[in-house]
């Protein structure tokens, strides 16, 4: 039986470059996986009191564009998702490039094999944003997720942070083993709710 769960990403975190990562590498090796992507936006629940929202003025954030590309291709373009994926996590993290440049987003997307024109457009009228809104505020009702990346699995919802990367290439089985035990631990172990080392090994 596939096991079944949801990950949180926002372009801009390298906790959820590292966690999808993990994730994108046991796929692409045929890890027994159901995998929904859940798009969240940081700069949505970072916004101050008083002030417009992320869905109301998108253009003042800086996550937003590539999320909602984002999710235009996993919805539309599914066979070139991972691709994208990794790749709009490199641009802000590998290439330091900025995600709301319009340019280099549709560089990426051209890049990694998905229309960008096709896709863009679904931007500009604001079908994409929709889709982002209605997925990140349903699990912030459903599970009270407040970050990413936040794993999702039954009732459970658990904010992870995973110090090692996994680029293409790497070996899978780090990957599968990293990922199973995460799941295992949120959906087998509930009752542990906190677990955080005291210092980080260099």
């Amino acid at each position: 039986m596939a096991l079944d769960f949801a990950v949180t990403w926002d372009y801009r975190c390298p906790f959820a470059r590292n966690a999808h990562e993990h994730v994108l590498t046991g796929l692409a090796a045929g890890a027994d996986w159901k995998v929904t992507f859940l798009p969240f936006s940081l700069g949505q629940v970072h916004v101050e009191e008083g002030k417009p929202s992320v869905w109301d003025q998108p253009d003042q954030d800086t996550g937003i564009l590539a999320l909602q590309a984002g999710v235009i291709v996993r919805d539309d373009y599914p066979d070139v998702f991972p691709a994208v994926h990794r790749a709009l996590f490199a641009l802000r993290h590998d290439d330091a490039k900025l995600l709301n440049d319009r340019s280099e987003v549709s560089a990426v997307l051209t890049r990694s094999g998905a229309p960008a024109d096709a896709v863009l457009d679904q931007v500009d009228s604001g079908q994409a944003l929709t889709r982002v809104r209605d997925e990140h505020e349903r699990y912030l009702a459903s599970h009270s997720v407040w970050g990413v990346p936040t794993f999702v699995a039954g009732d459970e919802a658990v904010f992870v942070r995973l110090m090692d990367r996994s680029p293409a290439g790497t070996d899978p089985a780090s990957s599968i083993r990293t990922i199973e035990r995460v799941v295992d631990l949120l959906d087998g172990w509930p009752d542990l709710n906190e677990f955080k080392h005291t210092s980080i090994p260099r």
